[in-house]
């Protein structure tokens, strides 16, 4: 960048017009914010920047139809928010496994090899993990336009105000070749030294100060007063990418390199790693380094670095394949064990909770703790009333790793657990081969168990009931006024308004909401009905094979297992389920309240689909991603494959295919590109429609 001196400057920028003068203002500020909050390197003094300031914020007030978001004034703040609008994420912000070991590194390693079926090195980047908010930064033509929280993960909160207040956060890129759209992921966070400064000049003012640079970082983002966030010293680091309109790198490195040019701050201890070897070599460095850095972090980042090799790796449910964190040791403290609690879960799970004299790890007062099963607790030999360790590494939920060695009280006994359900007395039983208890007596008679049942099926993945929170769940379910799902929409404005806090206006949004969830998607039924095994990501790929319910309801064990990431374990819940005769009577019940299912992708069954018994393998980078391309094969009855072999019909192919295309010409399988596969799709719904 090339920084106009000062005074020549405005000498040359007072003989334009208005319009001109306010341009070439903005282009100055922001590329001075850049080298001031971004490279630390000022090129002006901080009188010299003022007067720049100044007179554009003059202009600006002169003239107010020429006042742009985007402008460097604009990072004040705005008008408080009544509250923070919902966004829909484009494309999901997922969270990342977790490594705790050399070995649990080298163990992820191996396994994206042997998916990859390579031995080859893996080029990892890594980068520290900063301890802070995850955001996504929505630009169109290089214009910050909207700001969101991860949320759950598909829906988060509209923050866009509140960023803008950020300085190293680019309200306008500059640079070439930007895309139309370019979604970018980040952290924010509070860097030590202003998180030490803000809590001594909140505690000398009386007012609250924050436990930890996470929480004050949370806390800063929102505020529904962005004039309160604009004072507080956060900082912004990009570490990803969601929606681009159009593909500019072909690997994470030269990504960050590129948008970096147009003045995203990205992260300066970040390394590009030959193998994994490599990265234990990088967690010792960062390790003895982490005490310098200005800012928290709680780990290490590593992502397999070329993007077609993350396309080919995919997702899992709620994290990319292709990435991992390897935590920090955790920290550890000593408490007392006060109980032994038993919690009842969605699927009648018995799990030992343990309650603890409230003790402060990480910037975080913990009072309770989960201990997993019964063998846990008897290899760990913990009782009530021993002092126990207490570990919490990073966001991971505490555990109890062991006891401290001291005399025991003489009524110290071991833990059992118990024979009969604390909730309903139903009989306990402890599965074959694993280490679980569960309650027998189910929906019907455990209210526990309904309780999470109903919950889960109104939760924002599933139905997406608003208003029906956790509260209100607890007083229907107290009250037997609902027994299972359907009895939700049997409940009448009369007997909801009767409820405590519950007025007759509130009584009618809540049986809008439930009317309005009549008409949702497939995959979204399935999740909510709550089978075992099936989470998320296993009721979209199921959707993607049945076009209704009773398809799948009426399918076979051998139909589930040719179905991606569907095991025989998951396969036989799912037989199970639509085998007992409850639940396909709920599910009736449910379809004669008028739930309308949603669903484009036709059963895969159908023997009179155009590619039905067709096997496609798809490889190297495409301009889109390989899940739409996945659907519409799917849609037409084909089957899509990881492995190429002589079964393969036709090998989709895109940019740097590699070993797969060369494999494909030895067994003369047909290939096609991205624009004859339009044409061979397109062809094939002509034919299809045109016969039926």
């Amino acid at each position: 960048m090339i920084i106009i001196p000062i005074f020549s400057f405005l000498k040359y920028a007072m003989s334009d017009s208005i319009e001109k003068q306010i341009e070439q203002l903005r282009i100055c500020l922001n590329q001075l914010n850049y080298h001031y909050y971004t490279l630390d390197n000022p090129q002006v003094t901080d009188s010299e920047y003022d007067q720049l300031f100044q007179k554009l914020k003059q202009l600006e007030t002169d003239n107010p139809t020429l006042k742009t978001d985007d402008s460097p004034t604009q990072r004040v703040g705005a008008e408080p928010l009544a509250h923070f609008e919902k966004v829909i994420h484009a494309q999901a912000m997922l969270s990342l496994d977790n490594a705790f070991s050399d070995e649990d590194l080298l163990a992820f390693d191996q396994r994206l090899k042997d998916r990859l079926k390579s031995d080859n090195a893996i080029c990892y980047i890594a980068e520290p993990k900063l301890d802070g908010l995850a955001v996504g930064l929505r630009y169109e033509k290089g214009i910050l336009v909207q700001a969101a929280t991860r949320g759950d993960g598909r829906t988060g909160e509209n923050i866009t105000q509140n960023i803008r207040t950020i300085q190293t956060i680019p309200l306008h890129l500059t640079g070439d070749n930007i895309p139309e759209l370019l979604e970018i992921r980040g952290e924010v966070f509070m860097p030590l030294a202003g998180f030490k400064q803000y809590n001594e000049q909140a505690l000398a003012a009386g007012h609250k100060i924050f436990a930890n640079p996470r929480n004050a970082a949370a806390g800063s983002l929102r505020q529904l007063d962005s004039k309160m966030t604009a004072k507080r010293p956060l900082d912004f680091i990009c570490y990803g990418f969601g929606e681009i309109s159009t593909p500019f790198a072909d690997n994470y490195a030269d990504s960050l390199e590129q948008i970096a040019q147009w003045g995203l701050p990205i992260s300066p201890e970040r390394a590009k790693l030959n193998d994994m070897q490599a990265g234990l070599d990088y967690y010792q460095t960062l390790t003895k380094k982490r005490p310098q850095l200005d800012y928290e972090i709680d780990g290490i980042v590593y992502k397999v670095n070329d993007f077609a090799l993350q396309d080919q790796l995919g997702f899992v449910s709620r994290a990319p394949r292709w990435a991992i964190a390897r935590k920090f040791p955790a920290q550890e403290v000593s408490t007392l064990l006060l109980a032994i609690d038993i919690q009842i879960g969605r699927m009648g799970t018995l799990t030992p909770v343990a309650r603890l004299k409230a003790v402060e790890v990480g910037g975080v007062t913990v009072t309770n703790a989960t201990l997993h099963n019964e063998e846990e607790i008897q290899r760990k030999d913990i009782r009530v009333g021993d002092e126990v360790i207490l570990r919490r590494a990073g966001d991971v939920i505490p555990q109890i790793i062991g006891r401290l060695e001291r005399p025991r009280s003489t009524d110290s006994k071991p833990f059992k657990m118990p024979k009969n359900c604390p909730d309903c007395g139903s009989k306990v039983v402890k599965e074959e081969d694993k280490a679980a208890y569960r309650c027998t007596g189910g929906v019907k008679k455990c209210q526990t168990q309904r309780k999470w049942v109903i919950r889960h099926f109104a939760s924002r993945q599933a139905l997406d009931i608003d208003g029906l929170g956790d509260k209100l769940v607890e007083v229907l379910v107290h009250n037997d006024l609902i027994q299972d799902i359907a009895d939700l929409y049997q409940l009448t404005a009369e007997t909801l308004s009767a409820l405590p806090r519950m007025g007759e206006k509130s009584a009618q949004n809540i049986l809008k909401a439930l009317e309005n969830s009549k008409k949702t998607s497939l995959s979204r039924f399935i999740y909510g009905l709550g089978i075992r095994e099936v989470g998320e990501n296993t009721a979209r790929n199921l959707a993607l094979h049945f076009a209704t319910i009773n398809d799948l309801a009426e399918t076979d064990k051998k139909t589930l297992e040719d179905i991606d990431d569907i095991g025989p374990i998951a396969a036989q819940y799912i037989i199970d389920f639509f085998q007992h005769p409850d639940n396909l009577a709920l599910i009736a019940r449910l379809m004669q309240t008028g739930f309308v299912l949603e669903n484009k992708t036709p059963p895969l069954s159908e023997k009179k689909l155009p590619l039905t018994n067709k096997t496609f393998v798809i490889t190297g980078k495409l301009s889109r991603p390989r899940n739409e391309i996945k659907a519409e094969l799917i849609a037409l009855g084909a089957k899509v494959s990881h492995s190429l072999s002589k079964k393969t019909d036709y090998l989709i192919y895109g940019e740097k295919a590699g070993s797969k295309r060369e494999k494909a010409e030895k067994l003369a399988i047909q290939m096609m590109n991205e624009m004859e596969l339009v044409s061979f799709l397109q062809s094939s719904k002509i034919k299809y429609e045109f016969k039926d």
